[in-house]
């Protein structure tokens, strides 16, 4: 299958490109002008997959010049490209719009090249504050700017889907950590500032969490874009506890190093949610299931944090 990754040195999108080579897959991996993380894509394939992987640099502005540069048809399409995913920007409304209109030219484009399934990485933040079990059923409340602009994205992709005879599917992805992930997120701080013996402020750490390691979310993708069904995905751990409960479990990890304090920081865009998502459709569907214990992946992230800081 001939695969467009846009995104393809994101942090999911560097790991689902390597995920598709490994898996066989021809690839063409879309960029902006001068991105200063390639390395980072690169680092997810082998010299023998090289060949198939296709580098495009192209603005997700101007993302229907791409057919300049590959040649076409194309299979399938996924979209991880999104800008502003950090916390301040979730919150501006004209950032996260200019993903939607980009995002829906996208849409566009792939049905241009052939495309006959577009693969949406949408997000827990979508659902907006919950404290029960979530399923995909469920009527969407987004709190910030970030999870309006996914959830309107969605619906009208799959109209324009539709109309240009694309099967749409829409993932929402929860909380996803491992190597290589964004410097400000929870893993990444708490596990940074404990090896180096010092100190975090976090927030209350009482509501309930799920984590999902990034090879895992990699393998949903793929096995979605295969096997699944046109609809909406939640993608997510089977692992869920209260997030204090991660916390005292990546200080032991971390050796007990350093120190934290809970209660010393507000709440994020989304809200303080409770994340208790149902995986039971995508596992039905497509047979997929997360493999990484939460331990197993942190000892993963903290051996790159350590190489890392070494080299």
């Amino acid at each position: 299958m001939r695969v467009v990754v846009t995104g393809a040195t994101s942090f999911i999108g560097g790991v689902t490109v390597g995920r598709l080579l490994r898996e066989g897959h021809e690839v063409y991996g879309i960029v902006r002008p001068g991105s200063r993380n390639m390395k980072k894509l690169w680092d997810h394939v082998s010299g023998a997959q090289q060949e198939r992987l296709t580098v495009a640099q192209v603005a997700m502005e101007e993302i229907g010049k791409i057919k300049d540069q590959i040649s076409l048809p194309a299979d399938a399409w996924i979209h991880t490209s999104w800008e502003g995913s950090g916390s301040h920007n979730r919150t501006l409304r004209d950032v996260q719009q200019a993903n939607v209109a980009n995002s829906l030219e996208a849409v566009e484009t792939a049905a241009e090249m052939g495309c006959k399934r577009f693969l949406f990485t949408g997000s827990q933040a979508e659902y907006g504050i919950c404290h029960k079990q979530i399923t995909e059923d469920m009527p969407c409340h987004p709190l910030s700017e970030y999870g309006k602009a996914k959830v309107d994205f969605g619906l009208q992709a799959e109209k324009l889907c539709r109309a240009l005879n694309m099967e749409y599917i829409h993932t929402r992805i929860f909380s996803i950590y491992g190597p290589g992930d964004h410097p400000w997120t929870l893993v990444q701080s708490c596990l940074r500032t404990w090896l180096q013996g010092e100190e975090i402020k976090l927030g209350e750490c009482t509501q309930w969490w799920n984590f999902l390691y990034i090879k895992d979310a990699a393998s949903a993708l793929t096995h979605l874009l295969t096997e699944g069904k046109a609809g909406y995905y939640n993608v997510a751990g089977s692992d869920t506890r209260r997030l204090k409960a991660f916390v005292q479990e990546m200080y032991s990890l971390c050796g007990f190093r350093g120190s934290y304090i809970c209660g010393e920081r507000p709440d994020n865009a989304e809200g303080p949610a409770d994340l208790l998502p149902d995986i039971r459709k995508i596992c039905g569907e497509t047979g997929w299931r997360p493999e990484t214990p939460f331990a197993e992946g942190i000892y993963e992230t903290l051996h790159c944090l350590s190489e890392s800081a070494s080299g």
